[in-house]
């Protein structure tokens, strides 16, 4: 990927960045980290940092860091090695679906989050709205998570990290928000601080043994599991299921009432290996137009 990259006064401005679109990206069910400012920007907090994107034209600018901070870990979080236009233009040709799903989320990539956060994010995420999945993890950050500074008057925690969760009890972790899914996350911290899953070694098995390891962890069924996997772990095969998505399938490929496993046999057989990334511009796609509520 070519584009230029120059700092200036505390922000980065990179210029020919291709297939970058800030709404695609952030409000596309992969993040709840992020949010909309009056401006049009998103601020976001990710890798121990507090950072703002703005698209500005033909140029995005990162507010908040500088080039080193840019090319070491900026590149590999927004996936910006990656030819999206290579992958919109193998999509488009798979079905006359997909080639208007592309075109309208052209600006979509899958961030490479944190294994941790993703984890304990779509356990907390299970039968439950945005705003209140962003609700919950904000209350976890402030309780549990370091302080990181203010950014425009705001104050910013980071996500807590295995050892500030370790001993909390139930009830504790219902303070925020969380409901039912506080056992579950009393348990999944248990389980990892155990070792019993290595979280931060999933990636390098394949992805249909990463995918049992995971749902050892308490509240991770196949939906979350595949979330997990697709959006930190870079498991671009799997294609996450969850009522929603059924609908959106069963819209444009099935009739009604079509069993989730033959979706995925589909999705497998079809999208073959950017199975991900046809999910997450189906999603887009279908909750822009209202298809599938």
């Amino acid at each position: 990927m070519e584009y230029k990259v120059i700092e200036e006064n505390g922000k980065v401005m990179v210029e020919g960045i291709k297939d970058f679109e800030p709404s695609h990206i952030f409000e596309c069910g992969q993040c709840f980290r992020w949010n909309r400012e009056e401006d049009g920007s998103f601020t976001g907090v990710a890798k121990g940092r507090v950072i703002n994107v703005l698209k500005d034209e033909n140029n995005i600018i990162f507010h908040n860091t500088n080039k080193e901070e840019f090319l070491n870990i900026w590149v590999d979080y927004f996936d910006l090695k990656r030819d999206y236009g290579k992958i919109k233009e193998s999509l488009a040709k798979k079905d006359s679906v997909m080639k208007e799903a592309t075109h309208y989320g052209t600006g979509i990539r899958i961030l490479n989050q944190d294994e941790w956060e993703i984890l304990l994010s779509f356990i907390i995420s299970s039968n439950r709205s945005i705003p209140l999945i962003k609700k919950s993890i904000e209350s976890l950050c402030k309780r549990y998570g370091c302080f990181l500074g203010k950014y425009k008057g705001k104050k910013y925690y980071d996500f807590p990290k295995l050892e500030a969760l370790q001993n909390k009890s139930v009830e504790e972790i219902k303070e925020s928000y969380t409901g039912y899914r506080a056992k579950y996350i009393v348990d999944t911290v248990e389980l990892i601080r155990q070792k019993k899953v290595e979280i931060y070694n999933l990636k390098n098995l394949s992805t249909e043994k990463s995918k049992k390891e995971l749902l050892r962890c308490s509240g991770v069924g196949p939906k979350v599991a595949d979330c997990i996997l697709l959006f930190s772990m870079g498991k671009f095969d799997v294609f996450p299921i969850d009522v929603w998505v059924r609908r959106i399938m069963e819209y444009f490929y099935f009739s009604e009432g079509t069993t989730l496993k033959k979706i995925q046999i589909f999705a497998k057989e079809h999208f073959e290996d950017m199975a991900g990334f046809a999910q997450q511009y189906l999603f887009y796609y279908a909750r822009e137009l209202g298809i599938g509520k």
